[in-house]
């Protein structure tokens, strides 16, 4: 009943920029929170970050604090996640996730989209 659609990855060089979005669509009214979570090769999915839809409360992996920001469009339901001083260690697939509440574990979140890859050149 839930859509999400993920873009705005891409091959980007060390130090640069990225805006990722993901677009929802159906029975949005039942998900509270958005998530963003990323996994690269052989590694665990990994929490970015997540954001509320009502009253924007946002939450943020320690590490990504202050290069990252979640933000979202509630009339597009569209939630973004802004990306900068980009690494190479944040090469990785990145997933947009909708659930009830914004937690840092994936499996809670009950939606997820196909993912758009993101490769750090350095």
């Amino acid at each position: 009943q839930v859509q999400l659609v993920e873009s705005g990855g891409g091959l980007v060089q060390a130090g640069g920029s990225l805006r990722l979005s993901c677009a929802a669509s159906g029975r949005t009214f039942n998900n509270n929170a958005m998530g963003w979570f990323r996994q690269a090769p052989g590694k665990e999915r990994e929490f970015v970050a997540a954001i509320t839809w009502s009253g924007g409360s946002t939450y943020y992996s320690d590490s990504l604090k202050g290069r990252f920001t979640i933000s979202r469009d509630i009339a597009k339901n569209t939630v973004y996640l802004q990306m900068n001083s980009l690494k190479p260690e944040d090469t990785a697939l990145y997933y947009c996730a909708a659930g009830m509440m914004p937690v840092t574990t994936p499996s809670p979140y009950r939606y997820w989209g196909q993912g758009t890859q993101v490769t750090v050149s350095s």
